[in-house]
């Protein structure tokens, strides 16, 4: 649920005090102008909007922008999200992190987000890189790839989150590339408004550890989804989810459901149990902990 600011807010009013500190021509500084914007599309109230963050160079991105922040550990951003969501459903709660963040110690944590449909917007920068760590392979890095751990070439396949993404359950895929910006800001917003586990793909080089020629790579493969194309449709989802990135990468809209949501699942339940003669659940929360509600108790 996206709460709206009282006043009519601006990107500017959703950058922090702290300033980014990634490389130059970093693609996440693409990505935040993004949030900046969406964030500001929606007039979402500030305090109460939560973005958590796992472990990595895009994952410092809680930091620069001016809502409640979670810099948590490294792959677990996800559970932590869903707990932040369950325990108080009216934030709207928004995941940043990276590709090794996510499908590396944190590929568990997706599946089960996916699959649960918990009402939280995921937007992973994939730069098929760790570059925090300086360098090495990660989930997405392509065959053959020259990393500080693949000297001679990295042997493995690279995995691919939007096929992923929807053989787990997600109810919103998109994908975006952090060069553009206006495209980010249309599918972030929609994710977010989205009642269910949306993922935003955002591809973001980094110049550093794969250099100016990721960036030139990409660039000549993007392309739009091709007009009429039916995101609604499983089959042309997945299509695009089998694509060769090689070859293209399609962005846009990919997959959209409207599969009840694991809080609205929650609330059906709490109405049969009631139903029966069941605790309500306030009640049964202070039997857990007796002063729940009270000033300066647990929440």
């Amino acid at each position: 649920m996206a709460h709206q600011a009282v006043t009519k807010l601006s990107g500017k009013d959703y950058k922090a005090e702290l300033h980014p500190v990634w490389c130059p021509g970093c693609g996440d500084f693409g990505v935040v102008a993004g949030v900046y914007q969406a964030l500001a599309r929606l007039n979402l109230d500030p305090d109460r909007t939560v973005i958590v963050s796992g472990i990595g160079c895009s994952s410092r991105l809680p930091g620069y922008v001016n809502t409640y922040s979670f810099n948590s550990i490294h792959g677990r951003a996800l559970p932590i999200a869903t707990g932040i969501k369950l325990a108080n459903p009216e934030l709207t709660v928004v995941v940043v992190g990276g590709d090794g963040d996510g499908f590396a110690i944190g590929a568990g944590h997706f599946v089960h987000a996916a699959r649960r449909n918990v009402d939280i917007t995921y937007v992973c920068m994939d730069n098929s890189i760790y570059g925090l760590t300086k360098g090495q392979t990660s989930p997405t890095t392509p065959t053959g790839e020259v990393t500080k751990t693949s000297p001679y070439g990295n042997l493995e396949e690279p995995m691919q989150p939007v096929l992923l993404a929807l053989a787990c359950g997600a109810t919103f895929i998109a994908r975006s590339f952090s060069s553009e910006v206006k495209t980010s800001v249309e599918l972030i917003a929609e994710a977010i408004e989205h009642p269910g586990f949306s993922f935003v793909h955002m591809i973001s080089p980094c110049p550093v550890f794969r250099g100016r020629q990721q960036f030139d790579w990409v660039k000549e493969r993007v392309r739009p989804l091709p007009p009429g194309f039916d995101f609604t449709k499983r089959e042309q989802a997945r299509s695009v989810a089998f694509e060769d990135l090689n070859e293209q990468i399609s962005l846009g809209l990919i997959w959209r459901d409207n599969r009840p949501g694991l809080l609205a699942r929650q609330q059906l339940v709490q109405q049969k149990a009631v139903a029966k003669g069941v605790a309500t659940y306030e009640e049964l929360l202070h039997s857990f902990v007796p002063d729940f509600g009270a000033v300066g108790a647990p929440r």
